[in-house]
């Protein structure tokens, strides 16, 4: 087979789109919006029969135009005999995303945003110390008016939210602005696993607080925190650390409000926009805010899904917490303000009104599965009281994305870790560009135990009997929503 690089792929693939329509022109701007005669099908991959060297991912991508998923599947199938070898071996193993919902929010200027996704919380809902009143479209009931309502289709492809001011007052609950929040709950999209993103642009202001979240499926029954909150984005303004060229993710839980990690005990990372950011250096422009959320591990990027830059796993979880993401959530949009004493501060006079919030999408993306990395390390021999560690080994295909490592032992009074050298997260490997990753298990023994203390129950004594054990090594997948470890490694543990 004739071997490609990804860049000659892309410029088949684009001369091709360019035949199917005179006069066409085919613009690429990568998790930019969707152009009329993008393929709906990119390739950018690193393949076990040699097709390049690079490493890389299937994306399945959603044109806006129904057209052009036509004419973009003929170009597709088209080519297909030519990277058949590449396509079949290779997506078995990458990261391969299936859209599995959206809204697009493509209706007429003015149309019905579609109701079976979205339900409007209304009213002053008392949270955060804001001052916002929420009004559903076509609310009547003051301050609303139906005539300029706070979300509405735009006739270009946007859910806009708008926030007008009413009067000046920054009083917490004042109900001194209207905006809107809507949400995909009561059962109508609910969401456990996959790649979640939204396309927005924010408006930038005193007192301003837009942003793209969730919540557990289960927060009538539990109640927040216990619920667990995934926040994909949240901006505030620069006097609250943050600004018009920086965002937050964070992660929330626990069992009470006064005894969780949320508020300032949150466990987030705040992303700051490159300078040469090509989708613009600030949040006013579009860009894409997602995770990737499997089973104990959520990953959190901007405009592209390898652009990682904040990981989350069980095991980052304070000990004396849970991690609560493994259950169903629904999605948040909201453009709220802030009032005295809250994060975002108050509004002033030269906040923006009518404030504009751009949504261009919203989508949902399922993996197919990937397998596990191969995992080899020695055995350990180690002394009771001490230490010992095996250096592993791990083997994937390029491509793959991130793995979340645990481990466990049957040796009494024994613990066990696991550490790697990603940057983001050291209980993680990433395959996303590499086809190997190293890592280590180490198994912390107790002092105090006797040979005639060696059975494995590990009765009669105060430390770690001397005897032959093992600890296991679990490797999870991005397509992992089972919690039954993709693949797992067995090493000898002797105490002496």
């Amino acid at each position: 087979m004739k071997r490609i690089t990804r860049q000659q792929f892309v410029q088949i693939v684009e001369t091709s789109s360019v035949a199917t329509e005179t006069g066409s022109s085919f613009r690429n701007s990568a998790f930019g919006r969707p152009q009329p005669h993008r393929p709906a099908l990119i390739y950018s991959g690193r393949s076990p029969c040699g097709c390049t060297n690079e490493p890389g991912v299937y994306i399945d991508r959603l044109d806006k135009s129904s057209k052009a998923r036509r004419r973009s599947s003929l170009v597709i199938r088209s080519f297909a005999a030519f990277t058949f070898c590449c396509f079949v071996l290779h997506i078995a193993n990458a990261q391969t995303w299936k859209l599995a919902w959206s809204d697009e929010f493509n209706g007429p200027a003015n149309s019905p945003i579609n109701p079976q996704n979205w339900q409007f919380e209304a009213g002053i809902l008392k949270v955060n110390h804001e001052v916002e009143y929420y009004c559903a479209p076509g609310s009547n009931t003051s301050p609303c008016d139906p005539n300029a309502p706070n979300a509405y289709i735009d006739g270009n492809g946007h859910l806009v939210i708008q926030a007008l001011r009413i009067d000046s007052r920054i009083d917490p609950f004042s109900g001194s602005w209207t905006s809107a929040r809507l949400n995909t709950g009561n059962n109508l999209q609910n969401f456990q696993y996959g790649r979640i993103e939204s396309r927005i642009s924010l408006p930038i202001g005193p007192g301003l607080f837009p942003a793209f979240w969730s919540l557990g499926t289960n927060m009538n029954s539990v109640g927040w925190p216990a619920s667990g909150e995934i926040d994909f984005m949240e901006n505030v303004p620069a006097s609250r650390h943050l600004g018009p060229t920086a965002i937050r993710s964070t992660i929330i839980g626990g069992n009470s409000e006064s005894n969780c990690y949320c508020a300032r005990q949150s466990i987030g990372r705040t992303y700051t926009f490159p300078e040469s950011d090509p989708n613009g250096a600030n949040v006013t422009t579009f860009h894409t805010y997602g995770a990737i959320w499997s089973a104990d591990m959520i990953q959190f990027y901007v405009d592209d899904p390898t652009n990682v830059f904040f990981v989350e796993t069980a095991s980052d979880i304070p000990p004396q917490f849970t991690w609560q993401f493994n259950h169903p959530f629904y999605l948040v949009l909201n453009l709220a303000l802030g009032g005295t004493g809250s994060w975002p501060g108050p509004p002033d006079s030269s906040t923006p009104s009518p404030a504009f919030m751009k949504v261009d999408y919203v989508r949902v993306y399922k993996p197919l599965p990937i397998a596990g990395p191969s995992i080899a390390g020695p055995a350990i021999g180690v002394t009771a009281g001490q230490s010992g560690r095996s250096e592993l080994s791990l083997k994937s295909i390029a491509g793959s994305g991130r793995v979340y490592l645990t481990c466990n032992t049957n040796a009494p009074r024994t613990t066990c870790a696991v550490n790697s050298n990603d940057a983001l997260n050291p209980h993680t490997v990433d395959f996303g560009r590499h086809t190997t990753a190293t890592a280590s298990v180490t198994v912390t023994t107790t002092a105090g135990a006797s040979i005639a203390d060696s059975d494995r129950s590990g009765m009669g004594g105060s430390g770690t009997p001397p005897g032959d054990y093992s600890v296991t090594v679990n490797a999870f997948t991005v397509s992992n929503s089972s919690g039954i470890p993709d693949s797992t490694i067995s090493i000898a543990v002797k105490v002496n």
